[in-house]
């Protein structure tokens, strides 16, 4: 996931976090089509009939855009097809529909962090043309300004944020209170926290994260290393961390929570953790914000109104949360062959002020004063969440870099190599990547 500059943390914390709820990141949406709202979409009648197919992940954050659109610009010769899918099906059809001379797809939902990856090599359409010409109609300088710098490569736009999603910490405060627990402010605290619930017996795998061996397990890594103080690579000098000291804490780090989680910890995304809380065999977890409203839903748990939330904890002292901030938005691939105008203005109905408000409390709109901090009950961790995240590396190495380092990061985590071999392989990895940008 794309993580949001530190220099901008603030600014988005007081512009943005008027409209701040929660999104999310992953599979399994408990948010149906009547998310939908009707909004305008106000396109010319193309003069034949036009298929649009459409690649957005299901998540509960996500699909209030995607419904909208669907059901709002479905009209005068224009059908929108969209397909439910899960996140790692999203990244494995992005990568070959964006492969062809034509594609598959004419949206694309896509997210600051592999933005520079597919903008470098000439996949993506720059967009300011259109943003320019339809930011009258449609509202779109109410967009905040830093979330469409995440979406920027070379001083172009390459996508039309919709939403941003930060960590959030969740914990059964009935739980907590029994014992006498305050939400964790470090990694030892944690596991602290964790160990006097296992030993209470109220619940055997207290603590729970989306660590799925070919995903999340690299996001929580980068979480924690940047927590540390330090990004993946230097970009000046095109050098990665992976091999440096605080990379192997943040291996060891996360090892150190593996007794206080269930055993399958490697085959959990944020589903599944979702649904170790809804089903109460986990007390506390972390995840994008977007899981937080599926929480607290009478309909999917019987704890729905025994979750608390607060901030992620620091992994080991110092200012910076363990944390991924994300910003998700549309883009339009070069290889569609259907008028890239008229894409646009479908991308600029689904983030219209309407369309924005709808997506409340599931979503973390990115148009500015759509929420207060009352308007949700995880609002205020959040805020506290997105002033203090690691920096963003918005860099066409950081994605690949991170996709081929997953398999050694989950090697390292169910101890089939050891961490100094890990972060060695990760550094060879690293340097065959970097080389291509030397």
């Amino acid at each position: 996931m794309s993580r949001i500059s530190k220099r901008w943390a603030v600014p988005i914390a007081l512009g943005v976090a008027a409209a701040l709820t929660a999104a999310g990141c992953g599979a399994g949406s408990r948010t149906g089509a009547e998310t939908a709202t009707q909004v305008a979409c106000d396109f010319t009648k193309p003069a034949q009939p036009v298929d649009v197919d459409v690649l957005a992940y299901n998540s509960s954050a996500i699909d209030p855009f995607t419904n909208t659109m669907v059901k709002s610009c479905s009209k005068d010769g224009v059908t929108i097809k969209h397909e439910p899918i899960d996140f790692a099906g999203q990244v494995q059809k992005t990568t070959a529909t964006l492969a062809g001379q034509t594609g598959t797809y004419d949206l694309l939902e896509t997210y600051g962090f592999v933005v520079p990856q597919y903008a470098a090599k000439g996949k993506l359409r720059p967009l300011d043309e259109y943003f320019a010409k339809y930011s009258g109609e449609y509202g779109l300088g109410e967009l905040n300004a830093e979330m469409r710098q995440a979406m920027t490569y070379d001083g172009k736009l390459y996508a039309v944020p919709m939403q941003a999603q930060m960590f959030v910490f969740v914990y059964r405060k009935d739980v907590f209170e029994k014992l006498g627990l305050k939400p964790p402010t470090t990694f030892e605290e944690m596991r602290q926290t964790a160990k006097k619930i296992q030993d209470s017996g109220e619940v055997k795998h207290p603590l729970a994260l989306p660590l799925l061996a070919s995903a999340d397990i690299v996001t929580a890594y980068d979480a924690a290393l940047g927590s540390l103080g330090q990004n993946l690579t230097d970009p000046e000098n095109r050098t990665a961390n992976v091999d440096s000291p605080k990379s192997l804490k943040a291996l060891e780090e996360l090892m150190s929570l593996k007794p206080f989680m269930d055993p399958e910890v490697t085959t959990f995304d944020q589903p599944a953790v979702q649904q170790q809380l809804y089903n109460g065999s986990a007390a506390m977890a972390m995840m994008f914000s977007g899981r937080m409203n599926d929480l607290v839903q009478p309909s999917n748990s019987r704890f729905h109104d025994k979750f608390a939330f607060a901030p992620p904890p620091v992994v080991d002292g110092g200012n910076v949360r363990y944390n991924a901030l994300s910003v998700d938005g549309w883009s339009i691939p070069q290889n569609t062959t259907v008028d890239p105008e008229l894409l646009f203005e479908l991308i600029a109905a689904s983030v219209s002020k309407d369309a924005s408000k709808a997506a409340i409390p599931a979503a973390y709109p990115a148009r500015q004063g759509m929420v207060t901090d009352t308007s949700s009950p995880y609002a205020a961790a959040a805020t506290e969440s997105i002033k203090s995240a690691p920096p963003a590396e918005p860099f066409p190495w950081t994605a690949e870099i991170s996709n081929q380092i997953t398999p050694v990061v989950a090697s390292v985590f169910i101890g089939k190599v050891t961490p100094a071999e890990g972060t060695k392989q990760m550094r060879e990895i690293a340097d065959r990547i970097l080389n291509q940008y030397r």
